[in-house]
């Protein structure tokens, strides 16, 4: 038997959840749905993981996105 963790974040990295909501949202639209700079302002992968990294309140923003995303698309399977 698998056994399969019901964390829709287990086994993400912080990288592939970033990649990923770029590729749905894009930068403009990520950053009018969590204001933080460095979707604003010359964003990038690099520099968010960077920052997101270092800032606890900032990443959790980020993966709550990731999970309501993620939530909504299996709504309309």
């Amino acid at each position: 038997m698998l056994n399969m963790s019901k964390d829709p974040l287990h086994g993400k990295t912080l990288e592939s959840i970033l990649i990923f909501l770029v590729e749905h949202y894009g930068w403009e639209n990520l950053a009018s749905l969590i204001r933080i700079n460095c979707f604003i302002d010359n964003p990038s992968i690099n520099s968010s993981l960077k920052f997101f990294r270092k800032t606890d309140w900032a990443r959790k923003k980020v993966e709550a996105l990731y999970i309501n995303t993620i939530n909504k698309q299996n709504e309309k399977l």
